[in-house]
Parts: C-alpha cells; structure tokens; sequence
C-alpha cells in the first residue's frame, strides 16, 4: 500500500517528514543546498539547482511582451504548492500560525522554491509556445499558465522570485489570502486547474472547469523537454462514467452486454474532455505547417478497457467529436504502471486512486479526477472494467 502525506501536496510513499529539503529551496539559510538533493535529471528531466535570486528580468517575445487574450489561450491555473515544494512553509504555518508563516515568507524571500510535481508539465506547456510562436509570430492560441495562491500577496515577492530563478514565463497570479479561487478560475475561462487540494479540485469539477489533484511520486522519471505528453483515462475522466456504473452494479459480463448494445451510441463527454479538445487544436496548428510527425505535443488514451470487447465505443465517439488520440493503450485490466512507465508522460489523468498509486509506483506524475462513481470506490484494491 503506497503511504499519502495529504499536505501540502501528496506524496506518494512517504511522508512529509521523510523529506530532505534543502534549505535554499525552502528556508533555513541562504546557503548552498544542504542534503544535496537536487532536482536534476534522474529527477525530473530538468536541471534546477536553487539559490539566492537576484533580480528581476523582462519577458519578451519578437520585441515586446507578449500576453494572450484569455478567450483566445488554452488556460491552465497551476496551485502553487503543486508548481512549487513548500513543505517546510507549511509546517510554519501549522505549528506557529499564520502571523509567523508570513513573517518567515518575507525573510526568505530571496531563496526560491524547489519544483513540484507540476514543474515539468508546465515547462512542457512552455516549450509547446516556443515552437508556436515561431510558426504563428501573431497568434495568441497558446498555452497561457496563471499561478493560483491562497496566500497573502506578501508572499508574491517570493514566487516571483522563485519564477525568475527557475525561468517560467508565469505573469499571471491570483493570490487570494485564503479564499477560494473558483470564481477567479471561471473569470480567467481556465481550461485546466492543477492543485494539491482535493475540495477546491471537486468545487472546480463542480462548477464545469477540468480539474486534477496532483500527487508527487517518491521517484518521478525522467520526461521529455521537447514533446508535451498527455495521457487520459478514458471513463469518467474524457468520457462520462455511465458505463463504469454498469460495471459496478451488474458486474463485467453485464457491462460487456452494454457496451455491444451501445456501440453505435456516443458517450457523453467527461470532465477533462474540453481539456483534450484544447491540445488537438494547437496540435492541429503545427498539422497545418506540415509538422504532424514533428508535434511538440502528443496525447494518450490509458484505459483499462478491452478493445474487441468494449473499445470500439470509445473510439467510435472520439472519431465523432472530432478528436484524436496519437496512442490508443487497451489494457484489459492489465496494470497501468508499466505503461505509463514506457510512455513518460508528464501528467496522467485518473479518476481511481487505484491506478494513482499504481503510476506512482512507476514514477509517473498522476493526478487525480474525483468524478464518478468510482469515487464512492476508491481503494487500493479496487478493480474496473471501463477504466
């Protein structure tokens, strides 16, 4: 059974106060990283040794700065305690209160934060623009990243610092000291939210926005830094869970009924389907400059489903809404790990904990869809047919 620290972020197998956190990256002094861990490419597939920021750059792009219209960007709001590890600060803020916690944020200011599970995904998201902003110099279609907070706007100097040390081209912050940021995700027309807090992830769900809770492996393997890689459950994360409802409550020769039955009937959409729909339309932006064997973006269907048995529904109602899935993996049941494993994606999307843990194993950065049925059957020994 893979051990979860819920904050403030989850860590698979381990808890929090089994990390050795350098104190460069979280605060106890200015000093080198003590510990010596470092988030270099056995880690994350990116190289970021901390320490001290000093100062402030311009980001510019064909001579000026560059901000795409929400309506035009694909919007992911990115918390940050999954963009970032702020054990450390949290722990303060637990054990001394809030008055302390920021009293300590302002006096390490000047020392930047580690990566977090989320730090690689969203590098992705930037080399993607790179390669967009060459082919389409005037376009705003582009991975736009807003940074979401619960702090107070005092600890802003400290993410913006951490952001220059690290070279993320993040402008756009929402720091809402302690209150919720769902109004503020709608306002920003955010097609992905990204956080360590499930509730705010289930309001999001709630209110219509893709939404994931991320977990940090003990290992993560190492990613691409050049091709964005997507994957996707398939039931109750890019498609409803009516069939997995089928499952639970007739078992699997029922569900395989139901799905011949039904084949020629669509699927209703699930709640990271608009989230798909965003990737295949910048992917279709490099189509069109003849670069399709070329995309900086390529995208995963993991599910658990059978093929002959049930598959030719799922992707029957792909073809009709007009996406594409590059790989298409049906597992019949077989453990998803080993091929997220192979894949290296830099985020799994998942609506059982099962197969959570499961990628968590293997290294892989999984986040967590509370959507349907599944979540009144969450456990590590929880089986399913449609997943």
């Amino acid at each position: 059974m893979v051990k979860m620290s819920l904050e403030p972020v989850q860590v698979m197998s381990g808890q929090v106060a089994e990390l050795k956190v350098a104190p460069s990256s979280n605060g106890d002094s200015a000093g080198s990283w003590e510990g010596k861990r470092e988030f270099d490419k056995d880690h994350l597939g990116l190289t970021a040794k901390p320490k001290p920021v000093t100062g402030r750059r311009a980001r510019k792009v064909e001579g000026g700065v560059f901000f795409p219209k929400p309506e035009n960007a694909v919007t992911v709001a990115v918390s940050s305690r999954v963009l970032f590890r702020t054990e450390r600060e949290q722990k303060v803020f637990e054990q001394q209160g809030v008055e302390e916690y920021l009293r300590y944020q302002i006096e390490h200011e000047n020392e930047p934060f580690a990566p977090g599970p989320a730090f690689p995904f969203v590098k992705a998201l930037e080399a993607v623009n790179a390669r967009l902003r060459e082919l389409y110099p005037q376009s705003e279609e582009l991975f736009d990243i807003v940074l979401v907070t619960y702090n107070h706007a005092h600890v802003g100097i400290r993410l913006i610092n951490t952001i220059n040390h690290h070279n993320l081209f993040i402008e756009r912050f929402c720091m809402t000291g302690g209150s919720s940021p769902i109004g503020y995700l709608k306002a920003w027309q955010t097609n992905l939210y990204l956080s360590a807090d499930a509730n705010k992830v289930r309001e999001a769900l709630t209110e219509g926005i893709a939404a994931a809770t991320m977990f940090m492996p003990e290992k993560m393997t190492e990613v691409s830094e050049s091709q964005l890689r997507v994957a996707f459950d398939g039931d109750a994360v890019l498609f409803s869970d009516e069939s997995e409802r089928i499952f639970k409550a007739h078992g699997l020769d029922k569900f395989f009924e139901h799905e011949k039955e039904n084949e020629d009937r669509l699927l209703d959409h699930g709640p990271l389907k608009g989230f798909l729909e965003a990737l295949g339309k910048l992917q279709k932006k490099f189509y069109a400059k003849g670069q399709r064997l070329d995309c900086p973006i390529r995208t995963y269907l993991v599910t658990a489903r059978s093929a002959a048995s049930s598959g030719i529904r799922a992707l029957k109602t792909l073809r009709a809404w007009g996406l594409e899935i590059d790989e298409a993996l049906f597992l019949a049941g077989a453990p998803k790990g080993p091929m997220l494993e192979k894949i290296r994606p830099h985020i799994y999307f998942d609506d059982q904990m099962f197969h959570i843990e499961g990628a968590a194993e293997m290294g892989t950065i999984a986040a967590h869809v509370p959507y349907g049925i599944a979540q009144k059957h969450n456990s590590k020994h929880n089986t399913s047919a449609g997943k």
